[in-house]
């Protein structure tokens, strides 16, 4: 299975990157895993925050293959317990699914033209996470996945 992330931003606190390497290498048996980083663009004026979106919009789906199943990470997407994900990639790989992106959006939101390309739109939770922590979170989430799948221990 090849996984893709793509997110707006880079992370810039030490914690988080050492804690998304951790998952990037206890991933690797499972599966073929890329993160592509966009720049985030700065918005001064609130007025512009549609016209951005649709900037940053055209560089995200410039990343995704027409065959690739989407998942986009939205406030109000579809919310799973951490078994029902892990059904849901399995279904995936199952039904031949070649490659999974993920796409994390600006602190802003999703432009419409990138939440109309997802296949499925997920939500990790009601409540509300730093930007930069949604990276970390989703791998951990996405590692759990397999090792459930996989029939494997880990911590509950």
């Amino acid at each position: 299975m090849n996984i893709k992330i793509i997110a707006l931003g880079k992370i810039k606190e030490k914690f988080l990157k050492e804690g998304i390497d951790e998952f990037l290498k206890r991933l690797t048996p499972y599966a073929s895993l890329e993160i592509i980083e966009i720049p985030a663009i700065e918005i001064k004026d609130e007025n512009l925050t549609k016209k951005v979106l649709e900037e940053e919009g055209q560089k995200i789906l410039s990343h995704i293959k027409s065959q690739s199943y989407v998942i986009t990470l939205e406030i109000k997407g579809k919310m799973f317990t951490s078994e029902e994900f892990a059904d849901k990639i399995k279904e995936l790989t199952n039904i031949g699914t070649s490659e999974i992106v993920f796409v994390i959006g600006s602190s802003c939101g999703l432009s419409p033209i990138v939440s109309n390309r997802a296949n499925l739109k997920l939500s990790l939770s009601k409540m509300t996470f730093l930007h930069q922590f949604t990276r970390l979170i989703l791998l951990e989430q996405i590692y759990r996945a397999f090792k459930i799948i996989k029939g494997e221990t880990y911590h509950k």
